[in-house]
């Protein structure tokens, strides 16, 4: 940034330059006030010049009402006080106003007749050191950088020896109770390090040296006791969405309420002070709304940073430090903050501390102290009011009408200060700065105020200061709590306030809970109804295996979709914590108590479902112990995933394992392979798997009164007619030669080795298990309540260059890359001024007229913009500007071409003829959110924009060299090969500007709040930008929240809007806004004071912002005004004009720039490095397909040819399909995300057609999958022993073929879906159709009236060509145990008597010359097997491949149609279809 640029635009208005004399210590600017009785009775402090703030601000009505609840509590009766409190109820009968103070001080003499001590916490430091982790440059990892053996080495040696660099150095201060600080810097300065570590908490970094002391307190005790007393509150409001207003603001107040108080009873207290919080805030009239997120709609974000600093207030800190918690929030919200704060801080005597990015001077005036951060080294520690004049005798000055906070913070960037040529021996690095403020006369001050400090507060930690502390916090802390707990309240209490607040939780998200219910219900019916009544017959004992093994799979799946929402919710946790509300595994006892009823209700449900629709045995005792086995089953699952989650500090490592243990957990119940055939290696597994001895349990239960009927007795058929019952045996596992049934005992405990006389030694493991799992989550939610923290540094592409980062602690630990060296930032700045000279000019007009916006609403119709005329010139910067709701950005997209709701009237024309088709092509659209692909460079972002949306005949290295030209305008070479999504705020927001500037635009750039979330340096460089962009001739149309004066002068025009979408006020904004404050001073308004930001001026003039109200109609006056007029005859004039010059060239005349072959090519390069360099993604993919591969092949280890051998293959295969499951629904994430950049940015700039995007995401996901698949082939094929000459075809199935069926399938699910929450949900939904119809769990003789669906089920054709191919045309060799021992009529020998059966029936004698105890084996061929039970034939192999691949062209034609019907489709099915066809 050129540090004469806004000289540069004052002399260019003024054609003058008025040098900057120094100047006397300013009267701090008074905050407005409403007025009160006790206005005048609120008193500064002695020698303090700080503004103070009425306690009535937010809400002067709710104050007044306050009174009777605050008079109650203090006329008790037999209280001393009683008389002051009845001359408060005289002067209530009066209606005086309320004084608070007065109520306050009734209630502090209440405490002290109570003994009840108060307690204040200032913090002192000096020769403050911060060193954090983490180097210079980084490169951003890619899948071959992770598996490159090299960096392995590398990654072990900087895990060894971390690279440190100092944060912070030198830092020496005192903040007193009752003092506000407010910390400025630019970001990476170390801010936000500085606000953590007086808050002790330092955990993050690598070292803390130096002293801090909280007046006679350590900080490990401070940590240790009194950790509620001292608090961060970061800048995001994170709490409870689905909590209203007022149970967030009662749970704090209950956590934190003392023991002792002034007579009322805890319910009491907690009304009291919830009712006191909420109406000093404002927030009575949002009590019962919930606080709502992205998600759920809540309160604003006015008033969800108010129930923030509220409930930090409820928890009664003593020292709050409060980091950027105005960033998003507009000028006046912001204000609202610190009035908010400085009532707070005046009331309690709190100490507070606090970092703002562009501040105002109002707000700058609330704060008594001000420290500025100089690239991690003190520039300033002292009185905030003498803060400027410092800096000017330094020798900066401010530019004019520059805030004091935007003046302090550009003293600290060496190209945005202005040097005063009459001061010599100015400092410039942050040691001078540092250096020069330790030996000036402040910085003495500073010492002094520490050393006075230090010998009346800092006298020991046995002192009498401190165990006076100490006393005052024990007498606050419940009976049963420890001395020295952080928590005020005992375990029960604590219990029961988090139980309570669960179910509130649960309440306002019914939802989640209602969705459960009915997954379990449907689940129910389709399981029940695909058993339907199965015969009490041999022929069903492996189905009612297959439905008690379902239900128990079913309900321990549910429990892993918690694994998301117990992440979301450990930042808050972690909050609640570190303010000593209570201990965070209450919140996991919470969960699992609230969580026991509602299991409850689901198993209960869909238990009795289950149990009756299946037909399972009808006795009172078998019910009811399944349904304790299914219960306590679920709830022991649902332990076991919640320890898995509190284990982890990562979700996606956290799901990872998870699905890892559950497919382990499966194989290894005993279903898919019983316990006999489990290889020794592994067999471990099930006597730690809990769901073993669920099985077990259930199994037996169903089994032990069973004796079902032979369905298929050997011999029989023709010639058997007449053969005794005695020659007869049954095939089933332990059948008895002679018997018609099958014992159910002896059939469980000859194929599973289990045991009816184990039920209760099963119950009483499982609930071991439960309590093993319970007390792990506990014992790791206690201690493991943080996140995996994201890197935070720049990182580069792999092969570039990337600028080396000084590691003197330019960086903060948690913000992207700081300033570089002065001569590097001046030659970029000389480059993009010399690059912008080629930016084309634009020439033509765009104007609008009469502009009128309805939208449908409930209530039938809202008008968003009414009558709104304008224009905007080349070469000028025209503001739009207005409060929130005043339709700016709606204005903003409706001249865009961008809303497709609501009908819009009036005239766009562009130099006064009709808009060109192509309108939207020749415009750049810059939107507030910087929505990017997060893994691509900076220069492939705008080669992308370049390529697509330039005209096809625009050659290749033309649109490459206007990038390079487009790089250096917007001063980002250095950062050319950046990865967009670890870009800082500045620099993000200048890539979102280049990436338009790059498609070349004619005619117009818009740009929504450009500056919104950067601090004021970073504002300034972005307007100074966009300034000399305008100053080239391009025509720029900005919205912009209210900005500083500073700021306001970069504009030339402005058109003003109030609420209901009305002008104010279009036209030049004149020198230093002079035209624009005439206008109003002209027309009625307040005199505007010269000190006063001219756009705070006007937006309080027309009533915007919270608080403000007028007694004008300007949008009236405006009509009737000569300005008016003029708008009105120049854009006759334009029109005029533009009659007799040809209309506006339209430059593409198909709706894209370039054919739909070139956009798929460069989608599918931009997605195949989006996966490239995602590697946590693919290598995930990669390792579950490699070890479930290992593992399954390895349970099934060389099965054997044998009965139970081939069914082991079946499940080998079955589960092998299954792997697909969370590989598919892993892949839907990048697919919606893409689609998410696709809609809000790229879709409206018209970049590329959408089937090109849905083309590019299937074809860039294919081959990772395929590898995947591959890889898994790889893995488990040849361990389970299927024959290598068949290898050939399993491959191509599984490894090439099927890759494309749930690929293509995932992403059909995802195509008609908003979110990854539902698409998982629903994938799964349909994917537990696909598995249940295919076949193996119920064979398909015994499904019933659902044999549609097994033909309809794409995975009956998957498992059919694998099986078929694999072990068909086989034999079997039958197991003793699956041998049958019958006995042929006396004088036959085996062979005689079974002959004629065999040659029908098949199977086969071991014992044929016998001529008793033939041993017979039911079948001798697998084709036989698989035939008789699951209807798959050897000879269908190739039928299948074909099924296979017309459901993959199902599922692709799907994604297209799925993704044009619910998110391109706009109106009505019938309309839409009729334009498409009209169009051809």
């Amino acid at each position: 940034m050129d540090p004469s640029k806004l000289r540069d635009i004052q002399e260019e208005r003024s054609g003058q330059n008025t040098p900057l004399q120094p100047q006397e210590p300013q009267e701090p600017i008074e905050s407005p006030t409403i007025p009160s009785a006790h206005a005048s009775k609120t008193r500064p402090r002695r020698g303090s010049s700080v503004s103070r703030v009425s306690i009535d601000y937010f809400d002067p009505q709710g104050v007044r009402e306050l009174q009777r609840t605050l008079s109650k509590m203090t006329q008790r009766p037999g209280s001393p006080a009683q008389s002051t409190s009845s001359d408060s109820n005289a002067t209530l009968a009066n209606e005086a106003p309320f004084d608070f103070e007065k109520a306050l001080r009734q209630i502090t003499e209440k405490r002290e007749e109570a003994h009840i001590s108060p307690r204040e916490l200032g913090v002192v430091f000096e020769d403050l050191h911060v060193v954090g982790l983490g180097s210079g440059a980084s490169y951003q990892e890619t899948i071959g950088s992770t598996l490159n053996p090299l960096n392995i080495f590398k990654q072990i040696q900087s895990a060894r020896h971390p690279h440190t660099r100092s944060i912070l150095s030198g830092f020496e201060g005192v903040v007193k109770p009752g003092e506000m600080l407010l910390v400025l810097g630019r970001p990476g300065s170390g801010c936000s390090t500085l606000l953590k570590t007086l808050a002790n908490q330092t955990q993050e970094y690598h070292s803390v040296g130096g002293t801090v002391n909280y007046d006679s307190l350590s900080p490990k005790e401070t940590q240790q006791s009194f950790r509620g007393d001292v608090q961060y509150c970061p800048e995001d409001d994170v709490h409870f969405p689905s909590l209203t207003v007022e149970d967030t603001l009662r749970f704090a107040a209950k956590t934190r309420a003392p023991q002792v108080r002034t007579g009322e009873t805890r319910a009491e207290y907690v009304t009291g002070i919830t009712e006191m919080l909420m109406t000093i805030f404002g927030l009575r009239h949002a009590r019962r709304t919930p606080v709502g997120d992205a998600a759920i709609r809540g309160v604003s974000g006015g008033e969800k940073k108010r129930v923030s600093i509220a409930e930090a207030l409820a928890t009664r800190m003593r020292l709050g430090s409060w980091d950027n918690s105005t960033r998003g929030l507009d000028a006046s919200t912001a204000l609202e903050f610190g009035r908010a704060l400085r009532i707070a801080t005046d009331i309690a005597r709190l100490t507070n501390i606090v970092s703002i990015y562009q501040a105002s001077e109002t707000l700058y005036n609330l704060f008594d102290k001000v420290c500025v951060i100089y690239e991690g080294r003190m520039a300033y520690f002292g009185p905030a009011d003498q803060a400027r004049q410092y800096f000017i005798d330094l020798g900066y000055e401010p530019a004019n009408r520059q805030t004091t906070p935007d003046f302090l913070v550009s003293v600290t960037d060496p190209l945005g200060r202005i040097p005063r040529q009459v001061v010599p021996n100015r400092p410039k690095t942050a040691e001078e700065f540092a250096m020069r403020f330790k030996e000036s006369t402040l910085g003495a001050l500073n010492k002094k105020d520490m050393s006075t400090y230090r010998s009346e507060a800092v006298l020991g930690e046995q002192s009498e200061k401190a165990n006076a502390y100490r006393q005052s916090a024990s007498q606050e802390k419940a009976r049963h709590t420890r001395t020295t707990s952080p928590y005020l309240v005992s375990l029960p209490m604590q219990a029961r306030a988090v139980i309570q607040r669960r179910v509130q939780i649960l309440i306002g998200n019914s939802l989640a809970t209602v969705f459960a219910l009915i997954s379990f219900i449907i689940q129910g019916v389709i399981v029940g109804t695909v058993f339907l009544k199965v015969p009490e017959s041999t022929s069903a004992y492996f189905s009612r295996g297959g439905v008690l093994f379902f239900a128990l799979l079913f309900c321990a799946l549910s429990s892993m979709a918690e694994i998301p929402s117990l992440f979301a919710q450990r930042p808050i946790i972690h909050r609640q914590k570190q303010a000593g509300m209570y201990h965070p595994f209450i919140e996991s006892v919470a969960l699992t108590v609230v969580d026991i009823p509602i299991t409850f209700l689901n198993t209960a449900i869909f238990g009795i479902m289950i149990y009756f629709l299946v037909g399972l045995q009808l006795s009172a005792a078998q019910f009811f112990t399944f349904y304790l086995f299914l219960f306590t089953m679920t709830l022991t699952m649902k332990a076991w995933f919640r320890a898995i989650a509190a284990l982890f500090k990562s979700e996606a490592t956290a799901q990872a394992v998870a699905g890892l243990i559950l497919l382990a957990l499966v194989i290894y119940t005993g279903y898919t392979i019983p316990k006999p055939y489990m290889i020794g290696a592994l067999r471990w597994i099930s006597y730690i798997n809990p769901l073993r001895y669920g099985f077990e349990a259930v199994l037996t239960n169903e089994f032990h009164t069973l004796d079902g009927t032979c369905a298929s007795l050997v011999p029989q058929g023709p010639g058997y007619e007449n053969v005794a019952l005695a020659n007869q045996v049954c095939t089933t596992v332990g059948s008895v030669s002679g018997s018609p049934t099958v014992n159910g005992n002896t059939f469980v405990n000859l194929s599973y080795s289990y045991s009816f006389s184990n039920t209760w030694m099963n119950f009483g493991i499982l609930v071991a298990f439960a309590g093993l799992f319970l007390a792990t989550l506990f014992i790791f939610s206690e201690f493991n309540t943080t996140l995996a923290e994201d890197s935070t540094r720049t990182l580069f592409k792999r092969g570039s260059e990337a600028p080396v980062v000084a590691a003197s602690g330019s960086n903060d630990e948690e913000k992207g890359v700081s300033a570089y060296a002065d001569e590097k930032i001046g030659k970029e700045a000389k480059e993009a001024k010399e690059a912008l000279t080629d930016a084309p000019a634009m020439t033509e007009v765009f104007s609008w007229k009469s502009l009128n916006y309805v939208v449908p609403v409930a209530e039938g119709q809202r008008k968003l913009l009414d009558d709104i005329s304008g224009f905007v010139i080349p070469g000028k910067l025209t503001a739009l500007m207005g409060e929130s709701g005043a339709g700016k950005t709606t204005l903003l997209n409706v001249l865009a071409q961008r809303v497709s709701t609501g009908v819009v009237t009036g005239e766009m024309l562009v130099s006064g003829q009709s808009l060109p088709r192509d309108f939207q092509a020749q415009t750049g659209y810059c939107q507030q959110m910087d929505t990017h692909v997060g893994t691509d460079t900076v220069r492939e972002a705008l080669l992308l924009s370049a390529k697509l949306r330039q005209p096809a005949s625009v050659p290749l290295a033309e649109k490459e060299a206007y990038v390079e030209t487009c790089l250096k305008m917007c001063g980002l070479e250095e950062m050319a090969d950046a990865i967009v999504g670890t870009l800082g705020v500045e620099h993000r927001k200048r890539t979102t500007i280049a990436v338009e500037l790059a498609a070349k635009p004619k005619l117009l750039l818009f740009l929504d709040e450009p500056t919104s979330g950067l601090d004021s340096q970073s504002a300034w460089a972005i307007m100074d930008f966009l300034r000399s962009l305008s100053a080239q001739g391009q025509a720029i149309l900005c919205t912009i929240h209210q900005p500083s004066a500073e700021l306001f002068q970069v504009f030339d025009r402005l058109l003003l809007l109030r609420k209901g979408g009305q002008t104010v006020y279009f036209g030049d904004l004149g020198h230093n806004a002079t035209t624009l404050i005439q206008y109003f001073e002209r027309n009625g308004s307040r005199h505007c004071d010269p000190t006063e930001n001219p756009a705070e001026f006007m937006l309080d003039v027309i009533g915007a912002g919270a608080t403000a109200t007028t007694d004008r109609d300007w949008h009236d006056i405006w009509k009737k005004t000569p300005e008016a007029k003029v708008v009105q005859d120049t854009i006759a004039k334009i029109y005029a004009d533009g009659k007799s010059r040809p209309p506006v060239a339209t430059t593409l005349h198909s709706e894209y720039a370039t054919g739909w072959m070139n956009q798929f090519v460069q989608l599918v390069k931009r997605d195949m490095l989006f996966r490239y360099r995602n590697p946590t993604y693919l290598i995930a993919k990669l390792v579950l397909n490699i070890f479930g591969g290992l593992f399954i092949g390895f349970t099934f280890w060389k099965a054997k040819n044998t009965q139970q051998g081939t069914q082991n293959k079946l499940f080998a295969i079955y589960m092998g399909t299954i792997i697909s499951v969370p590989v598919a629904n892993s892949l839907q994430v990048p697919f919606l995300n893409m689609r998410k950049i696709y809609e809000i940015r790229e879709r409206p700039s018209r970049m590329y057609h959408w089937s090109a995007l849905v083309t590019a995401q299937f074809v860039a996901e294919i081959p990772w999958n395929m590898l995947g698949s591959s890889l898994f082939f790889f893995c488990w094929y040849w361990t389970v022993g299927f024959p290598s000459s068949r290898a050939g075809y399993t491959y191509l199935l599984l490894g090439v073929i099927f890759p494309f069926y749930y690929v293509s399938f995932a992403d059909a699910v995802a195509a008609m879906v908003p979110n990854a929450e539902i698409a998982a949900l629903l994938f799964s939904l349909l994917f537990s159709f696909v598995l249940t119809f295919n076949g193996v769990l119920q064979p398909f003789s015994q499904l019933g009236w659902w044999q549609w669906m097994y033909h309809l089920s794409p995975y009956t054709y998957v498992i059919e060509g694998l099986l078929g191919q694999a072990i068909g045309k086989q034999s079997i060799t039958c197991s003793d145990v699956e041998l049958v021992t019958l006995e042929p009529p006396s004088g036959q020998t085996c062979s005689q008597y079974m002959s004629n059966y065999i040659n029908f029936a098949g199977g086969y004698l071991t014992n044929p010359d016998a001529t008793s105890n033939c041993h017979f084996c039911s079948t001798a061929t697998t084709d036989q097997f698989l035939e008789a039970s699951f209807n798959i034939s050897y000879a269908h192999r190739w039928r299948d491949i074909g099924f296979l691949c017309a459901y993959i062209l199902f599922n692709i034609a799907c994604i297209y149609a799925f993704t044009w019907f619910f998110r391109i489709r706009t109106g009505s099915l019938l309309g839409s279809l009729k334009k498409r066809f009209n169009k051809k």
